[in-house]
């Protein structure tokens, strides 16, 4: 893998030491067939020493180009795999943690106090304020959901050799999306089909010649600033995560540079690399919290403009 960016990009496979994960591959015939297309030339030691570490991802329905782009059929990625995790975890920890409740019990321990707590300040603190006392909670389990899963996928991005699945854009466009089909289907359902886009357009007191244009602009620019929120919303989260990835190879690639240079610079600059990493990383943990946050925020901002007149 000569570009150190693929290493923060989805993939089909999960990367590790290599010292974990050998290849111990015979002949070519088992290297898999989209994986060595073109290079049929490549001998098998090659093979063995170029995959070393790299877990690739069984690919029943589909057929991968190569270890980044996705070919033919459903091919299942690296950020996929971590995205069902993260939704696994969540189901089974907030499932036990409402039976508990709905049974009457308490939530005792660190874990369930904390859980009961985020929910809680979720509900109070960003749903009722932006969507209003009176139809917040219908919305609150969305919003929960979408904080949760954000904050899990985020997460994910801190442990070794996993991935933050909020580093792909298709990930943060498909939760936009959610939030844009809620916005839209909420004021339809408030307003009706045309009273909803009709409160697009505030009223406007002045002669009929003058006002219908107005109206016309006026919808077309809030139509099309609709449709800009909720795509900065998702390169917003986007951006974000990959920033701080990105800062973090840059830090570590610091070491390598020096190594070039001999072991003088090399030790200095691996302990300086290796402090700055650690910082930063913890400013990572942060941003995960914030972003999650920021995303769930702003999501209710959106519904509850949708459900109220302009």
């Amino acid at each position: 893998m000569a570009d150190p960016i693929l290493h923060i990009k989805d993939g089909y496979f999960f990367e590790v030491p290599k010292a974990l994960w050998r290849h111990h591959w015979t002949k070519i015939d088992q290297v898999p067939v989209w994986l060595r297309h073109n290079h049929e030339d490549v001998s098998i030691e090659t093979w063995n020493k170029a995959m070393d570490g790299k877990i690739l991802i069984p690919q029943p329905f589909g057929t991968p180009t190569n270890l980044n782009q996705p070919g033919t059929g459903f091919c299942i990625s690296r950020y996929m795999i971590l995205e069902t995790v993260v939704a696994i975890i969540l189901a089974a920890v907030f499932i036990r943690l409402a039976q508990k409740i709905r049974s009457g019990g308490v939530a005792r321990g660190s874990l369930w106090n904390f859980a009961e707590g985020l929910l809680e300040y979720l509900r109070d603190q960003v749903a009722k304020p932006a969507i209003g006392e009176h139809d917040a909670d219908r919305f609150v389990p969305l919003l929960w959901t979408i904080f949760l899963f954000i904050l899990g996928c985020n997460l994910m991005g801190m442990l070794p050799w996993a991935g933050s699945p909020t580093a792909a854009f298709g990930a943060t466009m498909a939760m936009a999306g959610v939030t844009f089909i809620t916005v839209l289907v909420s004021g339809m359902v408030r307003f009706g089909p045309v009273g909803y886009w009709l409160n697009q357009v505030p009223g406007i007191d002045v002669a009929a010649p003058i006002r219908y244009p107005l109206q016309v602009f006026i919808f077309g620019i809030e139509f099309f600033g609709l449709l800009v929120r909720h795509g900065v919303l998702a390169i917003r989260l986007l951006a974000n995560m990959v920033a701080g990835h990105l800062v973090l190879l840059a830090i570590l690639g610091v070491i390598l540079t020096a190594a070039h240079l001999g072991t003088g610079p090399w030790s200095i600059a691996a302990v300086i690399a290796v402090i700055g990493s650690a910082l930063l990383s913890i400013l990572e943990l942060f941003v995960a919290f914030l972003q999650a946050y920021v995303f769930t925020f702003l999501s209710a901002l959106f519904i509850g403009a949708a459900i109220h007149h302009h």
